[in-house]
């Protein structure tokens, strides 16, 4: 794996029974079973790989209200205030800093429409500040060009996504919850047509509740279970560069290129919305529900190839729970980088950013990013499975969300208020179809 990701302990002995199951261990997974074992739930957290191994440690680390689409906004919201809390409780850093989010233009449409979303926070009270081209070419100015505007979310920020999910799952493990790594989730026991069990490689958990966060792997297990889940995953490309003596901004976005500094003074380097389509057997069942997405967002994707078909996660196969399973297969997605693409990013950065010109590409990865055909999460229990609560489908933005998704996943287990409003991500809301409903952001 290219990138740096804290390793943590794994318990010792997988219990024989808990009150809830957590199926994955990305950072919607652990967070849920952050905030439950918090709450003194006995949870158990199983993970087929590594804590955090995927998406959840190959994203830009941005923790952002801005240009959230109005469904979102109040999750992130309250997962900013989280994510601030969470060095306090856990007593370690996981890097987030509220270093404000920089995005500058020379485009009038793409700044109207910054200002026509800023309109809308700033009526929920959140703080976002648009910049004239005076202040945004003084705050872009180690690009060493001038800038028609821009805007600036002072209350933003970023975390390092190779610390931050395994600091909260050593969290879990403090608050009297168990971790459980290379442990496969196969699949479910019911009784009474609810959830009674979970069945790992490793043995059974009896429980009456389970949260599915499996990111890239949720429809194809939910599948198991007659569960329809419009899921699609597309491949995305990163490289990170070291540091250096120059002051750069700390998170910037153009539409060309965008640049995070990490706590380590390195850079990570993407080009937002740009990705490859791998087409899987999942895909060619969905298409239809996803035409609304491509319809709006298909200029940022290029065709793939056959690595997503091959590694497995969109498969349309059923499996036993007495044999291996396609997650025992590939114990973490770690898909290979689209090297035009990563030359692209790089070429595009230090066009953007001379400063960056002279420093070494210290990793260049990839990720599989799981969509929902709305751009908005499936989170909340699933109708036709009583005890089976769905939390995946997090479009690119679960890092940022991920603290406000875990919480409101412990309110919902516990019957707690809810942090934001859980009905717009109800799960239910596929089996009506997406269709003219795609985020804006």
């Amino acid at each position: 794996m290219p990138i740096q990701l804290l390793s943590i302990e794994t318990s010792p002995e997988l219990p024989t029974e808990a009150d809830v199951v957590v199926i994955g261990g990305g950072v919607v997974g652990v967070f849920s079973a952050y905030y439950l074992a918090r709450r003194g739930v006995k949870v158990a957290l199983v993970e087929k790989g590594r804590i955090a191994a995927e998406q959840s440690s190959r994203n830009w680390g941005w923790c952002r209200q801005q240009n959230r689409d109005a469904r979102e906004l109040p999750l992130a919201t309250k997962s900013l205030d989280l994510w601030e809390r969470l060095a306090a409780e856990t007593g370690e850093d996981a890097g987030f800093r509220r270093c404000g989010l920089l995005y500058l233009s020379n485009d009038e449409a793409e700044i109207a429409g910054w200002a026509k979303w800023g309109e809308f926070a700033r009526s929920v009270g959140v703080t976002t500040h648009m910049l004239d081209a005076r202040e945004a070419t003084a705050r872009g100015a180690a690009s060493g060009r001038s800038w028609k505007g821009g805007v600036f979310s002072p209350t933003d920020g970023t975390a390092d996504p190779g610390r931050a999910v395994p600091i909260a799952a050593r969290g879990i493990l403090a608050a009297g919850g168990s971790v459980h790594q290379m442990c496969a989730a196969r699949g479910l026991e019911t009784h009474g047509g609810r959830v009674s069990a979970v069945v790992t490689e490793k043995g059974t958990i009896r429980t009456r509740t389970v949260v599915l966060a499996g990111g890239a792997w949720a429809s194809s297990f939910c599948r198991q279970y007659g569960i329809s889940f419009p899921q699609a995953s597309i491949r995305a490309s990163i490289l990170s560069v070291g540091p250096g003596p120059e002051e750069l901004p700390a998170a910037l976005h153009t539409k060309a290129v965008s640049v995070t500094r990490r706590s380590d003074g390195r850079y990570t380097l993407a080009i937002s919305g740009g990705a490859r389509l791998d087409p899987t057997p999942q895909q060619f069942r969905y298409w239809r529900e996803f035409l609304p997405m491509f319809a709006k967002r298909w200029r940022s994707l290029a065709p793939g190839g056959l690595e997503g078909w091959r590694s497995g996660h969109e498969t349309l196969a059923r499996w036993r729970l007495d044999a291996p399973t396609p997650m025992e297969a590939c114990r973490i997605l770690d898909p290979v980088p689209n090297a035009r693409q990563i030359s692209e990013t790089h070429a595009r950065a230090v066009h953007l950013l001379p400063a960056l010109r002279n420093r070494p590409v210290t990793a260049q990865w990839a990720s599989y990013i799981d969509s929902t055909p709305d751009g908005v999460p499936a989170i909340g229990e699933v109708d036709s499975l009583p005890g089976f609560i769905l939390a995946a489908g997090f479009s690119g933005h679960g890092f940022g969300i991920g603290t406000g998704a875990g919480h409101l996943i412990a309110d919902l287990v516990t019957g707690t208020a809810p942090i934001v409003d859980p009905r717009p991500y109800s799960p239910a809301r596929f089996s009506k179809g997406a269709w003219g409903k795609v985020a804006e952001f």
